[in-house]
């Protein structure tokens, strides 16, 4: 009897064995899934004098991600289905890291189109790893939801920061773009390795089509949506323009590419322990709010005096934009399985960034028309009031 009992042991250590590498990809994965966005602010300037382009197309390249991620949020559920959310991830990766390499090519047309491709696979990986996280890791959402937004963080952070250094070891913006399809290729060979020992991930494919009720009919799904959508919208703008508005405030390109930096890394640590203090409890809404204020008090620092205390209106934004955690945690702990949190996170971030894809074109639209900033940053404080009250009402414990 004492020998039957001995492979016990050996079972629940391949277990965890299998989770810890599957946690490894799941961080690996989400570093990737900023560093393609955020490496382009601090070179935007560079990048338009070298192609020739207008403050229009850079309003249009900064759009292209929030349009991916809306189209791949409501065709992520039905590929998960499909193919299973193993081999979905895998080619979201491949593809993320093939429009890296393409992007940098040619000229302002490739440019828009490699991102559109890269943002593409980018896009997937985004709707389909909350849905792991909550197939897989169903008794640590919390704390898995603020691991996996601490490294996504941290990836933006990376791409903003490390950017500008690329280009001038490097000798200019391409290669500086270009060299981060590496670390997409890493987290790829990672998460295949990790796919074929963890099969949990696959379950929430395994549901019906269509099974439960429209979620459009939800009040508490647009609710969600509205929320995810509307910081989505505020965060896109920073990492879009930010650097150009601090530098036409006086502050040099690599300390805007570090200020850029330092909002995504301020959500590390936050992502870390407020998500998994706010899943044990039963309503966000209070953390929701109160990082709101911040980034609001951070972005009228910026419409009144940019280029005077730009690392504490940084620091705001970064308190502010790390609601960005609160807004996976809640998608997860508004629905109560896997193939609900699938067709949430499906609707929640494609409609929601269909709404973000605007922020960027319409600020550097208002900057165009008027020639100045102070428009389009009433323009985001309105939006960020917005997303304050609907993040509240999100927050609360209910279940679509």
């Amino acid at each position: 009897m004492a020998g039957a009992s001995e492979p016990v042991p050996d079972s629940r250590k391949t277990v965890l064995a299998a989770g810890a590498l599957l946690g490894l990809a799941v961080v690996l994965t989400a570093l990737n899934l900023r560093p393609a966005i955020t490496s382009v602010g601090p070179l935007l300037a560079e990048i338009r004098g070298s192609l020739g382009a207008s403050a229009t197309w850079a309003g249009v390249l900064t759009t292209v991600p929030g349009l991916c991620f809306a189209g791949a949020g409501l065709v992520a559920p039905v590929l998960s289905r499909r193919f299973g959310i193993g081999r979905a991830i895998a080619v979201a990766l491949t593809v993320m890291s093939a429009g890296l390499v393409l992007r940098v090519l040619d000229g302002p047309l490739v440019l828009i189109g490699g991102t559109l491709v890269a943002t593409a696979g980018i896009a997937l990986s985004n709707v389909l790893i909350p849905v792991v996280i909550k197939d897989s890791f169903p008794a640590k959402v919390g704390l898995m939801t603020g691991v996996y937004t601490a490294a996504l963080q941290g990836g933006g952070a990376l791409g903003s920061a490390v950017t500008p250094r690329l280009d001038d070891a490097f000798g200019g913006w391409r290669p500086a773009l270009g060299s981060w399809a590496v670390l997409g290729v890493v987290a790829l060979a990672v998460w295949m390795f990790a796919a074929r020992r963890h099969t949990a991930g696959e379950s929430s494919g395994s549901g019906p089509a269509g099974s439960g009720r429209s979620l459009l009919r939800s009040p508490l799904a647009w609710t969600v949506t509205l929320f995810f959508g509307l910081q989505s919208f505020v965060a896109y703008v920073v990492m879009g323009w930010l650097p150009q508005v601090l530098m036409d405030a006086g502050v040099s390109k690599g300390d805007a590419g570090l200020l850029l930096g330092l909002i995504s890394l301020i959500a590390v640590p936050i992502s870390l322990v407020i998500p998994p203090m706010a899943a044990r409890q039963g309503s966000q809404s209070v953390w929701i709010v109160v990082l709101g204020l911040f980034g609001l008090a951070g972005m009228i620092g910026l419409l009144i005096a940019p280029g005077e205390y730009p690392l504490l209106w940084s620091v705001f934004v970064g308190f502010g934009m790390s609601v960005f955690s609160l807004g996976l945690t809640v998608i997860a702990l508004r629905a109560r399985t896997g193939e609900e949190t699938a067709r949430l996170s499906g609707m929640a971030q494609g409609f929601g960034y269909l709404l973000a894809a605007l922020g960027p074109f319409l600020f550097g639209l208002l900057h165009q028309l008027t020639g100045g900033w102070t428009v389009p940053f009433i323009m985001v404080i309105g939006v960020l009031l917005a997303q304050i009250f609907f993040g509240a009402l999100a927050g609360r414990r209910r279940f679509v």
